[in-house]
């Protein structure tokens, strides 16, 4: 899968950093209960890198459209020592699904460095789908103690609901859209407390 990259990339950042994100969230959420997926470009400076995920989650409820939205803003940095990886899962609240293009959209405009869009993954909460995601980074790159446990595992299992698994070198993931999608229609943000993009704002007032 082709890592979003933000412009003026200074050094190789922190390859794994991605990947392993991707892991985490199968790990505490369970692909089944993720519907799409937001990787914003990173803000790279040598060997370091910042970044944000974004998901969004099925919920309990009566409308089949409404999710939640969480983030997972990461840290991370390759040194002497080794790679370090620093990351908080946070709930943001609920929206409708028609609401959240919107929101991606936003996440973009509020960022001073023009990093440029999200890449958008199609989950639909499928193991397989996400498990085809993570197959197109080299093996090296993931957590051995994350899962899925083999790199291929799930692929070679049968696709839910008649689906039929890309195969990852061909470079066609009809589950992969880059950029997201913007909104056709006006509407708000979910409400939030704090503002769940405040990583890019701090990064490029700097």
């Amino acid at each position: 899968m082709k890592e979003p990259r933000g412009k003026g990339d200074r050094g190789p950042g922190v390859p794994e950093a991605v990947p392993r994100a991707l892991q985490f969230l199968w790990a505490e959420l369970g692909p089944e209960t993720m519907d799409r997926v937001w990787i914003f470009p990173p803000l790279v400076s040598g060997r370091t890198e910042s970044g944000l995920l974004a998901v969004s989650r099925y919920v309990d409820s009566e409308d089949p459209d409404r999710r939640a939205l969480l983030t997972l803003p990461y840290g991370a940095e390759r040194s002497g020592k080794g790679l370090t990886v620093d990351r908080t899962l946070e709930e943001q609240g609920e929206a409708p699904l028609d609401r959240f293009p919107r929101v991606m959209e936003g996440v973009v405009h509020r960022t001073e460095s023009d990093l440029g869009e999200p890449v958008e993954l199609i989950v639909e909460g499928t193991e397989e789908r996400l498990a085809a995601f993570l197959s197109e980074f080299d093996p090296g790159l993931l957590d051995p103690d994350l899962p899925p446990l083999h790199r291929g595992e799930a692929i070679e299992s049968e696709a839910a609901d008649g689906d039929e698994v890309p195969d990852p070198e061909s470079g066609d993931n009809p589950w992969l859209e880059a950029p997201a999608a913007r909104a056709t229609e006006t509407g708000e943000a979910p409400a939030t407390d704090d503002d769940p993009f405040d990583l890019y704002a701090s990064e490029s007032a700097s």
